[in-house]
């Protein structure tokens, strides 16, 4: 299948499921000195509302899985939403205290402390700064479409195996009553989800759902486990504090490694998430912007107490089901999460997890692309494997290894075609010289091929390749026409080249192989 058909797939998945309210669409950017329309600022606050509730359990959860203080978390989390909504390339896009960099950071906790890791967090954002400065957040134009799609298939499956961890109790997983009620008010929460749009789009659905099954198990005191099982979230204002370390070399040796990979696993979580957010919007982010932004956010939550974070995309389809388009939605998003600790800390441990719990499997299942799974069939089969690969290696893996792995097995895929698509024409001419016509691509993986086309013994004195239909992509290239120009001139015989564009002439007299 052609590359072009590919996001068409996509589009009517995410257009059919993250639809929002009719009034909005076509809604302008927000921007400082335009008016916002009463509707898009409500759409905004409501969806930055709803996503903070789903922001509050994954950053405690993985602020755990890390073996930090809950609060780093939610620190991590208001921080960085908040800056990344206010000055980053792509609004709508909701920022936190990402999984990813929680499975990155674990072994320098448990190594070296907390101090540590505060420090590894503002060097990983310098570093994120520095690739945006360098205007390297372009490189994303280089994920091929089916690693996106293994991506995204690949967190989906993560987000709703995360969600499993609520159904255990101590070693073992729930039993009897505490179950079925858990199973109850899941069920409840996604019937709440998908049926009240057909209802109503007034309010975001899933704002509604977590309310409601909340109100429900507080009136009705159901034994069901709430946020406040998990962790306490009350406390202060996150206060300025440089990590307590040696500031040496063998502190920058200790941290080096874990911030150049958090900056890494961080800045594709961030990218590949940001073009999934304009596939959804239909419009455009800047990725250079988002990098800064994402690299200052970090660090001012490292120098804080926070843990270090990302682009969330289970948060980010929240937000932008729940019709959150402009800056707003994010910077509520990150504003609540910070009263939520200040203030209201005693509600918000009253919400049960089941309800975020149903949140979240929606979220789920919204996020997995099962388009891809209907065309994987008629595309061909390394674009087949290449979806499959990168959504296996990111559910039991990590998204760097699995994105790495998918652009490598794409680029090998991609040279072993055109390599393979190297062929001549050739005919002796009348005054008895012969001429190859090359057509195809010469670059590293198809000068073996490019060779053998060219019978050097049995070729008259007098040998013209024609390079009109030919092009030198690498020095490689070169480096096989220097080869074969040998090889003639070993054999007595003279080879010209004609037809060559400005560029490879260029190449090939730096090369020393022009005529």
């Amino acid at each position: 299948m052609p590359a072009a058909r590919w996001p068409e797939t996509r589009q009517l998945r995410t257009i059919r499921i993250l639809s929002h309210p009719p009034h909005l669409a076509g809604a302008r950017r927000l921007t400082l000195g335009k008016p916002m329309k009463i509707a898009r600022l409500r759409a905004d606050i409501l969806a930055g509302l709803t996503s903070s509730f789903a922001l509050v359990p994954e950053c405690i959860a993985f602020a755990l899985v890390a073996q930090l203080n809950p609060l780093m978390g939610l620190y991590g989390a208001f921080i960085i939403c908040t800056i990344t909504a206010l000055f980053g390339g792509r609004p709508g896009m909701i920022s936190g205290a990402a999984g990813s960099m929680a499975v990155v950071i674990v072994a320098l906790v448990v190594q070296h402390g907390v101090q540590y890791l505060l420090a590894t967090v503002l060097l990983g954002g310098l570093l994120m700064i520095l690739f945006g400065v360098l205007r390297l957040g372009k490189l994303v134009r280089m994920v091929p479409h089916p690693v996106m799609l293994g991506f995204v298939n690949g967190l989906a499956i993560v987000i709703a195996l995360s969600q499993l961890e609520h159904f255990h109790e101590g070693e073992g997983w729930l039993k009897g009553t505490p179950l079925y009620w858990m199973l109850g008010l899941v069920a409840l929460t996604m019937a709440v989800v998908y049926l009240l749009p057909k209802l109503t789009r007034a309010v975001p659905p899933a704002l509604v759902a977590i309310l409601g099954v909340g109100l429900l198990v507080y009136l009705l005191d159901l034994p069901t486990r709430t946020l406040g099982d998990m962790a306490q979230i009350a406390g202060g204002l996150p206060q300025f504090a440089l990590p307590d370390i040696p500031w040496n070399l063998e502190t920058l040796r200790i941290i080096a490694p874990y911030a150049a990979l958090m900056a890494l696993v961080g800045l594709l979580e961030t990218l590949l998430t940001l073009n999934l957010t304009d596939a959804i919007t239909q419009s455009r982010g800047h990725t250079n912007r988002e990098c800064v932004a994402l690299g200052a956010a970090n660090v001012v939550s490292g120098a804080f107490g926070g843990m270090g974070g990302c682009a969330m995309i289970g948060q980010t389809v929240i937000n932008l089901s729940s019709g959150g388009r402009g800056r707003l939605s994010g910077v509520v998003s990150g504003v609540m999460i910070l009263l939520f600790v200040l203030f209201l800390a005693p509600l918000i441990e009253l919400i049960p997890l089941a309800a975020l719990v149903g949140v979240m499997f929606v979220v789920s299942q919204q996020t997995f692309a099962w388009g891809s799974l209907r065309v994987l069939g008629k595309v061909p089969l390394s674009d087949a494997l290449v979806i499959a690969a990168v959504t296996i290696i990111t559910v039991f893996t990590d998204l760097a290894t699995a994105v790495l792995c998918g652009i490598v097995i794409a680029a090998l895929n991609f040279a072993w075609h055109h390599a393979r698509e190297l062929y001549a024409d050739s005919d002796v001419q009348a005054d008895g010289s012969k001429l190859y016509r090359v057509h195809g691509t010469l670059f590293f993986a198809s000068t073996t091929p490019f060779l053998n086309l060219f019978e050097v013994a049995d070729d008259p004195q007098q040998v013209t390749l024609d390079c009109r239909h030919l092009s030198f992509v690498d020095y490689s290239a070169i480096a096989a026409l220097k080869t074969l120009r040998e090889r003639y001139s070993r054999a007595g015989k003279h080879l010209r080249v004609v037809h060559l564009s400005e560029r490879c002439k260029q190449l090939l007299k730096r090369a020393g192989a022009h005529d």
